[in-house]
């Protein structure tokens, strides 16, 4: 299997489009479904998601903003919300969950860029190309 944690910045980063993330999500079982949303819901915390990313992060989502994980991350404190997210458990609510995360790392991670990595960083997922090979379906 492709490394996630790779296929989950590089969808952020829009150096993967995604149509091919969302076959790669539903590719996997239920419990790699969920470790996955558990894993987003941590990059974003360590992106320094914050309750105001919300709306730009539904906006980008293209979810809903009467859908369950667009509702969830508008109310209250981000992190707590955030694990709801990553927890809801069925099919339908999995894939927009994923969908709505991959968009709040995004949101969050462009901010952690511009304010602490503009001058150059450590971070390895800020270096990836779009020459990284696809994931396999």
């Amino acid at each position: 299997m492709a490394d996630p944690y790779i296929i989950l910045n590089e969808l952020a980063q829009e150096l993967r489009p995604m149509p091919p993330g969302i076959e790669w999500f539903e590719g996997l079982s239920t419990e790699e479904q969920s470790d996955t949303l558990r894993l987003l819901s941590h990059f974003c915390i360590q992106a320094r998601a914050i309750t105001e990313d919300g709306p730009e992060s539904i906006r980008r989502s293209g979810l809903r903003a009467t859908h369950t994980p667009a509702v969830l991350i508008t109310r209250g404190r981000i992190d707590q919300q955030l694990g709801k997210i990553a927890s809801l458990t069925p099919h339908d609510e999995r894939l927009k969950s994923f969908r709505l995360l991959i968009a709040v790392l995004a949101v969050a991670d462009e901010r952690r860029r511009e304010r602490f990595c503009s001058d150059g960083c450590g971070h390895a997922w800020h270096r990836l190309s779009v020459d990284t090979p696809e994931a396999p379906a």
